[in-house]
């Protein structure tokens, strides 16, 4: 009888906690979700090895950096840096900023998700920004992982067959810029990330690099412009914070 009523206050306990933490949702909710984002993200890799290949990198090239990079933004910068006459160090230099954002989302996904030590470093592949927003997004640990995995899955896979695609039909296409795929980097990295802009110093931010880009471009080489703008962030923070303190010094 003890042990009776000492699993019917475990089963009451653990209802608790998932009301507290939001609910349990049905994996095929998660799954849904996850596919959703997983393909709708992934067909544009096809914008990608277009961009790429109308860049002057070869077919390995752009393949490649599906494969082994993969985070979008970084891929487009790179592709779009080397297009406007950087050079490689300079390009490469402006995707590294850009990716290292991924490594603030794995420290929490690490916690979040706690997978085994042998899964995580194949798993560190898949931490982008749709994979972490799906898995942040979700109420219990278990259907946090289904949506890494189904997003991560979904959009390895689609992404680098798209961009397999984009890089093949590129001469097939001719000029990208008859076409205007020379701008469909900038509009899919523009698309990811002003959902993420919300606050007014994440608008202030935003608005600061934009200035610091396009006011430098004349100036500096290409490439440059891109590193230029990372310092809006610094900026502006400091700005932020120096105003707090005068005020608590008013206090």
């Amino acid at each position: 009888m003890a042990g009776f009523r000492e699993r019917a206050r475990h089963r009451r306990y653990a209802q608790s906690r998932t009301d507290a933490d939001g609910g349990d949702r049905p994996d095929a909710a998660v799954v849904r979700d996850a596919l959703g984002v997983g393909v709708a993200v992934g067909l544009s890799g096809f914008a990608f090895g277009v961009t790429s290949a109308g860049s002057g990198l070869t077919l390995t090239q752009t393949c490649a950096l599906s494969l082994l990079v993969f985070t979008g933004a970084s891929q487009f910068a790179l592709v779009g840096a080397l297009a406007g006459g950087a050079s490689p160090l300079a390009a490469a230099a402006g995707a590294f900023f850009l990716g290292v954002r991924n490594a603030f989302y794995g420290l929490r996904l690490s916690q979040l998700l706690a997978l085994p030590r042998l899964i995580r470093p194949f798993a560190a592949q898949w931490v982008i920004d749709e994979t972490a927003a799906v898995s942040l997004a979700q109420p219990t640990r278990r259907s946090a992982r289904i949506g890494f995995a189904v997003t991560g899955l979904s959009l390895y896979v689609l992404w680098n067959l798209t961009t397999l695609l984009g890089a093949l039909g590129a001469d097939a296409i001719g000029d990208t810029r008859a076409w205007g795929l020379d701008a469909a980097g900038p509009a899919v990295f523009l698309a990811l990330l002003a959902p993420m802009v919300k606050s007014g110093t994440e608008r202030v931010v935003a608005g600061l690099a934009v200035l610091l880009g396009l006011g430098l471009l004349p100036v500096l080489p290409a490439g440059v412009p891109v590193l230029a703008a990372a310092l809006a962030a610094p900026l502006v923070l400091w700005v932020r914070g120096r105003r707090e303190r005068v005020r608590g010094e008013g206090r």
